[in-house]
């Protein structure tokens, strides 16, 4: 059997730890059999879980030596600096030819361990500014769900967690045998776009009593109307080159992006608390035509707008933008 082994370490997230351990053990193969044994590994014998309780463990850090694959949940940012031997053993493993994958926040572990230098990974969008900037040797790619980078792999938030143990699976057995546990978990096999959807694009903050204010608050209320760089500019008071090089001094992105964001962040809440046609809602943001709304927002959002409605619409959100 190919044994999974998942590291808890203090201060673990319950949900990243359960949710590998309970795919792998609902595996079944078409013959009936379980083709993995999933066993849960702690370098202390009691783990505090983040939200208030802690397990007893009975593997230590051997279990990883035995392992064909380990994952790395994530654990709560008070958790402090992983262990010297949780770290010494990943090596090992790495250097053994162990797969090794991380679940959300695990991928900081990942990267104390010197396991992602040079590759590409991911983690929850939330956490993936901390982890560029801590690992700069890390090549953060925070608009995935996961990365497959042969022995290591990373995944985003928690759910993002399933999609690449059902990922690892079919690597594994083949795509029927991801599919039947994908079944067994009611979720789909594959899901489109990535974290990308799921990121709140707030605009990048804009100093109190910026020079700004006035043509960002013209720029939200005017979203549906035609606007060009020579509008911001006139409405500013500025030559287009004197806006542009504020602009950027005081936001670090550029007019016409800011307003491309503004427009995905109003089609966003259209999308998600309206039953408006696609073909109304491109033009109550500012887009040219269906298909350049399509496009772009495709671009952003990393999905398209029918499927971030089919996913979306009617969850509760924050206020409209303005």
């Amino acid at each position: 059997m190919h044994t999974v082994a998942i590291l808890a370490l203090d201060l673990v997230v319950p949900f990243d730890m359960a949710a590998p351990m309970q795919v792998f053990d609902w595996t079944r193969l078409p013959d009936g059999r379980s083709p993995y044994r999933a066993r849960l590994c702690a370098s202390t014998s009691e783990v505090r879980a983040d939200g208030g309780f802690s397990l007893r463990v009975e593997r230590g850090l051997e279990a990883l030596a035995d392992a064909d694959t380990i994952i790395v949940p994530g654990c709560s940012p008070e958790a402090g600096p992983t262990p010297a031997p949780v770290l010494a053993a990943l090596r090992q493993a790495a250097e053994a030819g162990t797969r090794i994958a991380s679940v959300c926040a695990g991928a900081f572990v990942l990267a104390e361990a010197g396991l992602l230098d040079g590759l590409r990974a991911t983690t929850h969008w939330v956490a993936a500014g901390e982890l560029a900037r801590r690992f700069p040797r890390v090549r953060v790619e925070p608009d995935v769900l996961y990365v497959d980078n042969g022995r290591v792999l990373t995944s985003a938030g928690a759910a993002a967690g399933l999609d690449l143990c059902l990922h690892m699976i079919r690597r594994d057995f083949g795509s029927a045998v991801a599919a039947d546990a994908a079944r067994m978990s009611v979720m789909p096999l594959e899901r489109e776009g990535g974290q990308a959807q799921f990121i709140v694009h707030d605009h990048p903050p804009v100093p109190r009593g910026s020079t700004l204010e006035p043509v960002l608050e013209w720029i939200e209320d005017h979203l549906a109307q035609e606007i060009t760089l020579g509008r911001m500019a006139s409405r500013s008071g500025m030559s287009e080159r004197t806006f542009s090089r504020r602009f950027r001094e005081q936001t670090g992105t550029t007019p016409l992006q800011w307003l491309l964001r503004a427009r995905v962040r109003r089609a966003q809440y259209l999308l998600e608390n309206s039953d408006h046609p696609i073909e109304r809602i491109a033009r109550q943001a500012g887009f040219g035509s269906p298909t350049a709304f399509r496009e772009r927002f495709r671009r952003v959002a990393g999905t398209t707008p029918q499927a971030y409605r089919a996913a979306f619409h009617g969850a509760p959100q924050t206020p409209a933008p303005r």
